[in-house]
């Protein structure tokens, strides 16, 4: 089965991460649909586009757009799959929901964005923990390298959680300095990720 211009893709686990584990029990963090952050956003690739070459290969994992698996409900009030639904649990995804790819245990970015992690604020007069548009690159598309310290664009920040960690996806032209890395700046990350 392959789709001319689209990935087939399947969700790596299931459709929402509704719940999380904590010392062997079960905590329920959401029951609706309509919350984005609750969407399951890894899928494992099925086929790959016919009409064009891409970095992405079959059996790869993949950090798709969060309304690939999301449910809604229609103007009736009638619950409905999103446009990508395919059939048995697969799904079409266009070239540019996705952001980046995990083949042999390593991620790798798209061409096109890079993700960020977040710094802790050095100001004390502040009550936010990190440190805003400004972030240590994790994951690069070669726009940047790798460790480096930059700022972004206001609002160009997209959240995601990658391996337990709190990253920013951001397009790699969003990305307007490149500032000195001093080696004291502490990475944030949440103790709910």
């Amino acid at each position: 089965m392959k789709s001319v211009f689209n990935f087939i893709v399947k969700p790596l686990n299931e459709r929402y991460q509704n719940s999380k584990k904590i010392d062997n029990k079960e905590l329920i963090l959401n029951t609706d649909i309509f919350q984005h952050k609750f969407v399951s956003r890894e899928a494992k690739v099925i086929s790959t586009p016919t009409a064009f070459n891409t970095q992405v290969k079959k059996g790869d994992t993949v950090l798709v757009h969060h309304n690939v698996f999301r449910r809604f409900t229609d103007i009736k009030g009638v619950e409905k799959d999103s446009k990508n639904y395919y059939k048995d649990d697969m799904y079409f995804v266009y070239a540019d929901q996705i952001f980046a790819y995990k083949r042999y245990k390593s991620w790798q970015s798209i061409d096109g964005y890079c993700f960020i992690k977040p710094i802790c604020s050095d100001d004390m007069y502040s009550t936010d923990k990190e440190k805003p548009l400004v972030g240590i690159v994790k994951y690069s598309d070669g726009t940047v390298d790798v460790n480096d310290l930059v700022g972004f664009r206001p609002t160009s920040e997209y959240e995601f959680v990658l391996d337990g960690e709190r990253l920013y996806r951001v397009k790699s032209n969003f990305i307007t300095i490149k500032y000195e890395y001093e080696g004291n700046e502490k990475e944030y990350n949440p103790s709910w990720t």
